[in-house]
């Protein structure tokens, strides 16, 4: 909303500059006074321009014209008792002049916190614009007043913490993006392009004296290490407001006018190497158009990409969008689908930014003008339910929110911890620093643990690229997809508490490796599970365990949630036509050795059966039932006697 009101005020400056014959005053002095101090304003010499438009107030008390740009200079600063002080005197020597001075009023006293001098301002200037096309919106304001008040009235926890000067600097931080295990930390610095200037006091920010570089700090022991610049993604021009994989691997940023982009701010794309970050990608269409792009939110279950555009088709100046990842091209540079506007419940006739979608893939954390607020663009939640849809935006309340501008918020995959930018918070450092603060419970997003480890192959020790398939049981519904890294086999995967999980891993030439996550009921995401892959080549002899095929208590009916990785399987065995192997049941030894040994058997038959009705050629199958002759477990605990209820796959000659 706030561009609006400067966008007015600097269109009626300009055109009294350009047309000062109209100008409301008979002395030519004061009229040159203002003809200088306007130029002076455009020109961003505000100080100037102040005396100027003071001495053309002096020879001229009643100079309506000049009271009302001191007034807009005065905005313009955010000095706004001295803003009211210029629209007073302007209203008490023509109350008719210009009557959006009534709406101006309002909005300053709502930065001064007064809230019901906004309401009574805007309610006088919907009086005396009743009826006329040119209105601006003071409900929007009444309703914006109202809600400060009652956020004043009712704030949340907030206890910023700055993280230190490992991280922060006399430089401006900001921007972060965390992995999901909080090891690695990557920001947005704005350094000078000459270290020397960056000592002379009130240097301009300005694209000539500065410029936005990639900066990481990784914890080691509970503590920020020093940060040091991002290899391989640095230049001479400006990089930023980038967002990681929950993993580390792939990175999405922002550059502006970058040589190969399409727009004036595009998305870009690079992924780890041995050696630090590769050559950056430009996404392409249909993510980048001729449109502004930016602020990209990279999904945990690696298949989304959220981003701020102006783009054609949406509800305001700039909206929030999504797309889907379909594949990827040559390069291995990823393919989305055609970008979605995110519809009204987000998105506004004002201006959306700054998306964070948590790693449950249900919360979204963004920043917006539009919806009512503390002041100009405050941070909201909504939450996707299970059918898809988001809420309403939720505002994150006072003092997390401020009349200044809040964006670029992220929260730790717990939902506990959020990080964030501000420079109104004292610090030992000058401009923006970074903080976290202890996100409020009402506002937390569903928890989310995560399953972290390396990929090996089995028989010689070597670190494996492979496939990460992560789907939850109930819904047969693919979660996560995913690559361990090529150089380490490392990998990092997602798991939002309260579901049931299958993991697959594979690779052409391999038997998979499959596992299960149980964590219904599971609040504690405190210990997270560290997990070492091997996979065994496909050769007579090698074995897998199916830790996701289940069956009810003395039972040999298939439950469904073993159907995803029976599917698994399917895959395999018609991915490798001459694979034969033998489906093996075992039990625990719970019950007569005759008993267990015809269950097993008839567990390993239901498999058997499974896989033939999916197509897969009886011949190259055969089962067994082993009972409890063959456990890998202790049968005396109940964790062992679990482990001992399995189905084996085995390779045959």
């Amino acid at each position: 909303m706030l561009k609006y009101i400067i966008s007015f005020l600097l269109l009626l400056s300009v055109f009294e500059i350009a047309d000062a014959q109209k100008l409301n005053t008979k002395s030519k002095r004061a009229m040159d006074l203002y003809r200088q101090g306007g130029n002076a304003f455009v020109e961003n010499d505000y100080e100037k321009a102040i005396k100027l438009l003071q001495e053309a107030v002096k020879k001229d008390k009643k100079f309506k014209e000049a009271y009302l740009l001191l007034a807009d200079i005065y905005f313009t600063r955010k000095d706004y008792r001295s803003e009211l002080e210029m629209l007073k005197r302007a209203v008490e020597i023509d109350s008719t002049f210009f009557l959006s001075a009534y709406y101006n009023m309002g909005v300053a006293n709502f930065y001064l916190g007064n809230r019901d001098k906004t309401v009574y301002w805007m309610k006088k200037y919907k009086e005396k614009t009743e009826g006329k096309k040119s209105r601006l919106d003071a409900d929007r304001w009444i309703e914006q007043a109202q809600f400060a008040e009652q956020a004043e009235k009712n704030p949340v926890a907030f206890d910023p913490v700055n993280l230190g000067p490992s991280v922060n600097s006399d430089y401006d931080e900001y921007w972060p993006s965390i992995t999901a295990d909080e090891e690695v930390l990557v920001f947005t610095v704005l350094v000078p392009r000459d270290s020397m200037k960056f000592l002379m006091e009130d240097m301009p920010k300005i694209p000539a004296n500065f410029q936005e570089d990639f900066y990481v700090s990784k914890k080691i022991g509970g503590d920020w290490c020093n940060r040091v610049p991002v290899k391989g993604l640095n230049t001479a021009h400006n990089e930023g407001a980038q967002c990681l994989s929950v993993d580390g691997q792939w990175m999405f940023f922002t550059a502006c006018g970058k040589k190969g982009g399409r727009g004036s701010c595009d998305i870009w794309f690079s992924y780890k190497t041995a050696d630090g970050w590769s050559e950056p990608a430009n996404l392409g269409p249909p993510v980048n158009t001729p449109y502004w792009e930016s602020q990209p939110s990279f999904s945990s279950d690696g298949r989304t990409l959220y981003f701020a555009s102006n783009r054609k088709g949406g509800k305001g100046g700039r909206d929030l969008w999504k797309a889907t990842l379909i594949g990827f091209n040559k390069n291995n540079v990823p393919v989305f689908s055609k970008a979605e506007n995110l519809g009204d419940k987000i998105n506004t006739p004002g201006e959306e930014s700054s998306p964070f979608i948590h790693p449950d893939n249900r919360s979204l954390y963004f920043a917006s003008d539009g919806w009512p607020g503390m002041g100009n663009r405050d941070l909201f939640v909504s939450r996707r339910d299970k059918n898809g849809e988001w809420g309403i935006a939720e505002n994150l309340g006072y003092p997390i929110n401020t009349s200044k501008d809040e964006m670029g918020l992220i929260i730790n995959a717990k939902g506990s911890t959020a990080y964030f930018s501000s420079d109104g918070i004292p610090s030992e450092t000058a401009g923006k620093d970074l903080y976290m603060f202890k996100m409020p419970e009402k506002l937390r997003p569903n928890p989310v643990t995560y399953v972290k480890g390396n990929v090996y192959d089995k028989n010689t020790g070597d670190p494996l690229q492979a496939a990460f398939v992560l789907k939850e049981l109930e819904s047969d519904i693919v979660q996560v997809s995913s690559l361990s890294d090529k150089y380490d086999g490392s990998f990092l995967v997602c798991l939002p508490v309260g579901h049931s999980y299958a993991l697959s891993v594979k690779k052409p030439g391999y038997l998979f490796y499959s596992d299960n996550f149980d964590l219904e009921g599971v609040k504690d995401v405190d210990n997270p599970q560290k997990l070492t892959v091997y996979l065994s080549p496909i050769k007579p002899g090698e074995k897998i365990i199916l830790k996701n095929i289940f069956f009810a208590t003395d039972s040999f009916e298939l439950k469904k949630e073993s159907f995803p990785e029976l599917n698994t399987l399917v895959d395999l065995l018609s991915q490798n036509p001459d694979l034969k192997v033998e489906i093996g049941g075992h039990t625990d030894n719970v019950g007569s050795e005759q008993y267990n040994k015809v269950l097993s058997e008839n567990r390993a038959r239901s498999v058997y059966n499974y896989l033939i009705s999916k197509g897969i050629d009886k011949k190259r199958l055969t089962y067994k039932g082993y009972g409890y002759s063959q456990p890998i477990a202790d049968n005396n605990t109940e964790e062992g006697r679990a482990k001992n209820r399995r189905t084996e796959i085995k390779v045959m000659p």
